[in-house]
């Protein structure tokens, strides 16, 4: 039963009971006096859980007591009496690397404002094979105030100054209108950006006046001709809303590569089918490939076309890698061409959604850390690193998630299972359902009305704050004061038993400018030779 489905049940058969209870004691005196022992205590019992209801349904706080009054307090009070430990657990990446998904727990205290320690010290078993840590300096030094990264400066009219995290692609439809709402109200007072998703813009995105990076995937949502296809009209018009500061084009993602976005039709509401420009009743399911181009050199054209359209502001594009030589046929483009995006977003493997098919979800795509080296040496052995910013998307969640990936290229960092943890998400697993117990992932109103838009919006910015002091601390703990002096020998990993490598070891980076010289290393030449400006 639906979130007010449940709570209309329960105010409608409850209240009238408690009622009459309350006026029997009234008339016929105290239920102690006249009433025996078997009538007054379920009697009281059931007043106190009518109140405890009551209250439940007038929080703002917790979602799931919101649409569920009295029963959603068994979830509370399973999650409190299991062992502590069993709030972290540990499974593989991609990769293989022992991943530690401090995950809902990490988010929650932080989005809560709650303390920030833990006693009894690590958690982990920092013996076992792919545990990572961070080396330290004798030499530490307080944290530093976090840094703005500027995006577009000295091509864009409008350039762009990035927070270190900001919000990841989330589409209005994957979505409630409720968890957009609080999304970018915590980017607007936190000072970072909300990427809207292939979903197109909504008037949800565009109202808190949050920063926003509009994104525009193979179905063009919002800037969309009738037959599908882009249209340059439509996005000028758009794309000059100020709260529009930069745009994503999007190859692919990490949870479903080679593979058009998924909106079950069970999400698609009148007004999404607006925004989108679809017909409702059936899945919205986009194209795998972009129309708008169809080579290396057409996409960073494409790109060049996106940046005038929207007045100057900076574009461009989020892709996890797969083919290497495909990626490094863009980058033979930008030589060939001297068009540069102004931002790559390197998705990973790993990345979560809320509707993906198992085999791609699972097998296809190169997890973050590997795509991230790749692109970050692809641009550097092309010479034109520092043109392009670099982005980081996938399992971000802690300050060390970020410092891991700055140390391996990135200038920032983007998370979505973060931010929605910090909106109450308690991984149901329902996303594409539409029955998502804390309104997040829904567009069924019974549920999206337990979602608090001012509580969220609070606990969204807490999250961020809280996770960016983090990581500003831990690069103060390691003698460093801005992220861009973290390198990939700053973080290590255990191979083995007794085998500990840097990031650097793991992760080799290759020599400036030697793709453009002709001297591709033995990693990268024959991906280099079969990479082409004219063809994917």
């Amino acid at each position: 039963m639906h979130g007010w489905g449940y709570r209309r049940w329960f105010y409608t058969l409850t209240t009238p009971v408690a009622l009459a209870i309350l006026a029997a004691a009234f008339l016929y005196g105290p239920p102690w006096e006249r009433w025996n022992m078997l009538t007054w205590l379920p009697a009281a019992l059931f007043l106190g859980l009518w109140v405890v209801g009551l209250l439940d349904m007038t929080q703002h706080r917790r979602a799931v007591l919101r649409n569920f009054p009295v029963i959603g307090h068994f979830r509370y009070l399973f999650e409190s009496i299991r062992p502590e430990i069993n709030q972290y657990f540990v499974e593989s990446e991609t990769d293989g690397r022992p991943f530690s998904r401090e995950l809902r727990s990490i988010a929650y205290q932080r989005a809560k404002g709650a303390l920030d320690t833990r006693p009894f010290g690590t958690i982990l078993d920092l013996t076992v094979e792919g545990a990572e840590w961070m080396a330290h300096s004798i030499a530490a030094r307080p944290p530093a105030p976090p840094p703005r990264i500027p995006v577009g400066a000295g091509r864009c009219a409008k350039p762009y100054e990035a927070s270190l995290l900001n919000v990841s692609a989330m589409s209005y439809g994957a979505l409630s209108r409720n968890a957009v709402l609080a999304l970018n109200g915590g980017a607007r007072k936190g000072g970072f950006y909300h990427n809207t998703g292939e979903g197109g813009l909504s008037p949800h995105h565009l109202a808190p006046g949050g920063d926003l990076v509009w994104q525009l995937g193979t179905g063009y949502f919002g800037a969309r001709s009738p037959d599908g296809r882009f249209d340059g009209g439509m996005f000028r018009e758009r794309a000059s809303a100020p709260q529009v500061r930069m745009i994503e084009v999007k190859l692919s993602q990490g949870a479903k590569p080679g593979h058009g976005g998924i909106l079950p039709a069970a999400k698609v509401t009148a007004e999404i089918a607006s925004i989108r420009g679809v017909p409702m009743g059936r899945d919205v399911v986009s194209p795998p490939a972009h129309t708008a181009f169809s080579t290396p050199t057409g996409l960073l054209e494409f790109v060049a076309r996106l940046r005038e359209l929207s007045g100057g502001k900076p574009v461009g594009f989020k892709l996890c890698v797969g083919r290497r030589d495909e990626f490094l046929g863009i980058c033979k483009a930008m030589l060939a061409t001297g068009l540069r995006p102004d931002f790559i977003t390197v998705d990973g493997a790993e990345g979560g959604t809320g509707a993906a098919p198992l085999e791609f979800s699972n097998f296809v795509g190169v997890p973050l850390s590997e795509g991230l080296s790749f692109v970050d040496n692809a641009l550097r052995g092309i010479g034109v690193r520092g043109e392009v910013r670099v982005v980081a998307s996938g399992r971000i969640i802690t300050g060390f998630d970020m410092a891991r990936r700055l140390a391996l290229g990135a200038d920032f960092c983007n998370s979505a299972r973060g931010m929605m943890f910090s909106l109450g998400c308690i991984q149901a697993l329902r996303c594409n359902s539409n029955a998502c117990p804390t309104g997040v992932a829904t567009q069924h109103p019974d549920l999206v009305a337990g979602l608090d838009v001012g509580d969220k919006t609070e606990r969204v910015y807490r999250f961020h704050r809280h996770t960016v002091e983090a990581l500003m601390d831990l690069l103060g703990a390691s003698g460093h004061e801005h992220p861009s002096s973290l390198r990939p020998h700053h973080i290590f990993r255990r191979v083995g038993d007794s085998r500990v490598l840097h990031y650097g070891e793991i992760h080799p980076r290759i020599e400036e400018g030697c793709l453009a010289a002709g001297a591709a290393p033995a990693g990268f030449r024959e991906a280099w030779e079969q990479a082409s400006a004219d063809r994917f």
